[in-house]
């Protein structure tokens, strides 16, 4: 009998938390082993072996080896999602649809949520420029304009999209609010995200220590300047 697989990941990073929510989403339990991405772990011969781009998650699905938080989530969805294939669609077209909302995420959303927090985690900035909350706050629009169509991002139903994309919003809301009336589609997308039972273990507990983190060290930069 196979053993769970194993998801190398950081409990703060959004990225891990779009696996986590895919997981509980599947009813799949992972073997989760943590990475200390700031004490060097990811950076180690054994880890190098997993993903040479020593990013994290990594999932290691009893010797098949997945990297990058979209193709994992996509990868267990399609091994681990059964009968029903409606969090990644086997057809074509729909397939493509959600394809496109991970794009967006990964070419977009999160990469302007790393120009707020990196900078604070691991380069001494004592502050979040104006620019960059206005810079993230430009994508919800696209979102904003997914969510014409239904509920979701992709339509009527929850996909991995929306998993994926939440981590990244949820994470971006805390530093660049949305305006629920420029945004209401948006706005009501992520309380239906967070109305998930899963949410709070898989996503808002990690997203509480991001935040803590950041703004604690905000906040104590900011201190000594005065």
């Amino acid at each position: 009998m196979s053993s769970k697989p194993v998801l190398y990941h950081a409990p703060r990073s959004p990225p891990c938390r779009a696996v986590l929510l895919t997981a509980a989403a599947l009813g799949l339990e992972l073997d989760l082993r943590a990475v200390n991405v700031k004490a060097g772990e990811h950076l180690t011969a054994e880890f190098l072996k997993l993903n040479p781009q020593h990013t994290i998650p990594v999932l290691d699905d009893n010797g098949t080896v997945v990297s990058d938080s979209h193709i994992i989530c996509c990868y267990l969805a399609d091994k681990f999602g059964g009968a029903t294939d409606s969090l990644y669609p086997k057809d074509p077209v729909q397939r493509r649809t959600v394809d496109a909302r991970l794009y967006y995420d990964c070419g977009h959303l999160f990469p302007r949520i790393r120009f707020i927090v990196e900078p604070v985690i691991y380069f001494g900035a004592s502050d979040v420029p104006a620019d960059r909350i206005t810079y993230v706050q430009k994508a919800y629009d696209g979102l904003e304009h997914c969510l014409a169509s239904g509920p979701y991002l992709t339509g009527e139903a929850l996909t991995i999209a929306d998993l994926c994309c939440i981590s990244s919003v949820s994470t971006a809301e805390a530093f660049a609010p949305i305006d629920a009336d420029k945004y209401p589609l948006l706005s009501g997308w992520v309380k239906r995200l967070q109305a998930l039972p899963y949410y709070k273990s898989s996503n808002q507990e990690g997203l509480d220590m991001l935040v803590s983190l950041v703004k604690g060290l905000l906040a104590e930069r900011q201190q000594k300047q005065y």
